[in-house]
């Protein structure tokens, strides 16, 4: 009779399909919580470069396959 929609976490979202191969989710995500906390993503530069660093790594590695 109703048709349900998908859960929320049951759609793929293609950014985080994206992270989750690079492994740099983790880190995305620590980015996100420190700018929700601060509202400031000035204040969260360590996390944002702990992130960047971490997909740089994943492109060096990409490009050597």
């Amino acid at each position: 009779m109703f048709e349900s929609k998908p859960a929320k976490d049951d759609v793929d979202d293609p950014v985080e399909i994206m992270l989750r191969r690079t492994g740099c989710m983790e880190l995305h995500y620590k980015v996100q919580e420190c700018i929700a906390e601060t509202q400031d993503w000035r204040k969260c530069q360590n996390e944002v470069k702990n992130f960047r660093l971490c997909m740089e790594e994943h492109r060096k590695t990409v490009k050597n396959i």
